[in-house]
This record gives structure tokens, C-alpha cells and sequence, in this order.
């Protein structure tokens, strides 16, 4: 049994492999201090045998996972790192350690699980556009902030521009509270959508579109594009790892 871990900027994931099923654990948030959830959270897990990680997170958080992982299990974890090619992928990055893990293990899931082009739009912290070939290609990307992130930094740099909880997403506002929050999400709609026509155009096919990340289901319903929601495709990806 392998145990796999995605340690994003804001939550943790984990999930279980044995070979054939995927089998997902409670998503933790490590605001409050890490190490005790884990070690409650796997206090009755059975024998582990490899544990695989990808993070994107900050080394305190890496480390307090390793101590984790060495008090509850007696292993030592193998942090996966974006390589030039894994998999039949092939990285678009000069410098391919430069690709986020996360971004590098969820277009592993998908070439592995369905060999077609792609787009994936991953909103977490940040917005990350990744575009994927049928043959494996990645054609590269872009990083813009989240819709939260844009809205914390307009509010964060002006006087008068308020946000309220119960704000509503609108194509057209008539307050400001809607207005700041609608700006921003529709900001990431009109982004992905211009990323997802670049690419149809370069590929000379028109590639599915994938949402991922905590925020992706919102986007959903505002896109003018057909696409499809998978929130786990970084564990998938580790799947995809450990069998190369």
C-alpha cells in the first residue's frame, strides 16, 4: 500500500494506493500546525510501504510532514520532482525543476489516463493554464493570481472598494461589492478561454478543457466552453509516477 500526498499552498491531500483503487483520505488544513492531524488522521491506517509526496509548499511544512511520516510509519518519503519527461510527458520548460510539481503531475494524469490535447486550468492560490499535445507535448502555460488572490490585492491597494461575503457573481454589477467579485472571477473566465483559443489554434484540434484546484467548480458554470472538473488529478499523478 502506497501512501501519496499533495501538499498544496493552503491544504494538504492525501490518498491511499494499493494497486487498483485510489482510495482518498479527508483534506487537511494546515493553517493550524500540521504534524498532530497527520498523525491523527493515520493513526489507524494499516502497513505503508512507500509514501510519495508532491508539494509546493513552504520547507517548515515539508519538514513537519517528514515528521510525521517518520513517527507514525518509520519511512522516508520520496518528494516527487518535475522532470524533462516522465511518462510519455514532455516538459515545454528549459529549465523543466521549474515547472510546479503539482502543475507536472496533474498533466502526467492526464496523458496517462486519455493520450489527447488538453488544456488545464488549475485554481488554487494562483490561476495556472497548462496546455498538453495528444502526443504528450506540453506546449507551456500561464500564472496569473486567483480570483481571492485579485480580489485581497484590490481591496489590499485601494481606499474605497469594499467586498462583502454575500456578494454575488454577476455578468453585470450594480454594486461594488458585486462588482469586485465578479471582476475578478470573470477575469479568470475571459483568461482561460483566450488561453483555451490560442491553443486550438496552434494544435489545429480543439482540446478538452479541465478545471482543477479548490475553486475550480466555480468556474464551471461561467464558462462559455464545455469542461469537465477533477480535483484529484495531483494524487492521480503521483498514481501515474509510481508506476513509471
Amino acid at each position: 500500500m502506497k501512501l501519496l500526498v499533495d501538499l498544496g499552498n493552503s491544504r494538504l491531500k492525501w490518498a491511499l494506493w494499493d494497486g487498483r483503487t485510489l482510495q482518498a483520505g479527508t483534506p487537511l488544513d494546515h493553517s493550524a500546525e500540521l504534524e498532530p492531524q497527520l498523525l491523527s488522521a493515520w493513526r489507524d491506517l494499516g502497513a505503508i510501504d512507500a509514501v510519495l509526496i508532491a508539494s509546493v509548499a513552504r520547507a517548515e511544512l515539508e519538514e513537519e510532514l517528514r515528521r510525521a511520516i517518520a513517527t507514525r510509519f518509520a519511512l522516508t518519503p520520496l518528494f516527487v520532482r518535475s522532470s524533462a519527461g516522465e511518462g510519455g510527458l514532455v516538459s515545454a520548460y528549459a529549465m523543466p525543476e521549474k515547472l510546479g510539481v503539482d502543475r507536472f503531475l496533474a498533466l502526467l494524469a492526464l496523458h496517462a489516463e486519455n493520450k489527447q490535447a488538453v488544456v488545464l486550468a488549475s485554481v488554487g492560490t494562483a490561476l495556472t493554464l497548462d496546455a498538453l499535445a495528444a502526443d504528450g507535448r506540453h506546449l507551456g502555460g500561464l500564472i496569473a493570481p486567483s480570483p481571492a488572490l485579485m480580489q485581497k490585492a484590490l481591496l489590499g491597494a485601494t481606499a474605497r472598494v469594499t467586498a462583502a461575503e454575500t456578494a454575488q457573481l454577476v455578468e453585470i454589477a450594480r454594486d461594488t461589492e458585486d462588482a469586485v467579485r465578479s471582476g475578478c472571477w470573470l477575469a479568470a473566465v475571459a483568461l482561460i478561454e483566450r488561453f483555451h483559443a490560442q491553443v486550438a489554434a496552434e494544435l489545429g484540434v480543439t482540446p478538452s478543457l479541465v478545471l482543477a484546484g479548490g475553486a475550480g467548480d466555480v468556474l464551471a458554470s461561467r464558462l462559455s466552453l464545455p469542461a469537465r472538473y477533477e480535483p484529484d488529478l495531483v494524487l492521480r499523478g503521483l498514481v501515474a509516477y509510481s508506476a513509471t
